[in-house]
């Protein structure tokens, strides 16, 4: 099902039915600033194993990412040291995905996962989704190689081609065609592991 959302100024009654679809197990795809991803509750183990499925990608060895609507949250799931803390929120929202060291309130699933992907995309309606549900969304970009980009950007053309195997496409307009920048905040020194949609101010 296509659910059109306006970036601007999401309703607020079908942002707390994306919600309840995802508190009830459902996997959904949601734009982002950068590309469309694959969305679940990160408590939804079902879910999260789904989308790693639909990535041909074993949960074991996959490198998991979630959003996060606001740096309290951010700070509930992940480990950040001061010099990580003042970066991060420089940058948020903003097309990253900062990997950091998990905290012990990661779900059973994620336990273990040394690190996580962290990401607050400046997009109204991502954010306006998890802030509804009240814990974080694990997210997985659609993007494969072996299709036309219009199957990743158009919000009509991924419906048709995921619609099936998903409870919910959001239509937030024309998607990006750049990944985020990922930023590895683990070791001593931070380091920019792929350069992406995003530009790091430090």
């Amino acid at each position: 099902m296509l659910l059109k959302l306006y970036e601007k100024n999401p309703n607020p009654a079908q942002i707390r039915h994306v919600a309840e679809v995802l508190r009830h197990g459902g996997i959904i795809i949601i734009p982002t600033d950068s590309v469309y991803a694959f969305a679940c509750d990160i408590f939804n183990a079902r879910g999260v194993e789904f989308i790693s499925r639909l990535k041909d990608k074993d949960l074991r060895k996959t490198n998991l990412s979630f959003i996060c609507h606001e740096m309290a949250q951010i700070s509930e799931f992940a480990k950040m040291d001061d010099n990580a803390f003042k970066l991060i929120k420089k940058n948020l929202p903003g097309a990253f995905t900062f990997i950091l060291n998990g905290s012990s309130k990661l779900p059973k699933l994620f336990k273990n996962k040394k690190t996580v992907g962290i990401r607050m995309p400046d997009n109204n309606i991502a954010l306006a989704i998890v802030r509804e549900l009240g814990n974080p969304v694990m997210t997985s970009s659609i993007f494969t190689n072996d299709e036309s980009m219009e199957y990743f950007t158009d919000p009509e053309l991924i419906d048709e081609k995921f619609g099936q195997q998903v409870d919910l496409v959001i239509d937030g307009g024309y998607g990006g065609s750049v990944h985020s920048t990922i930023v590895d905040c683990t070791g001593d020194e931070i380091e920019v592991v792929r350069e992406g949609a995003g530009e790091l101010m430090e």
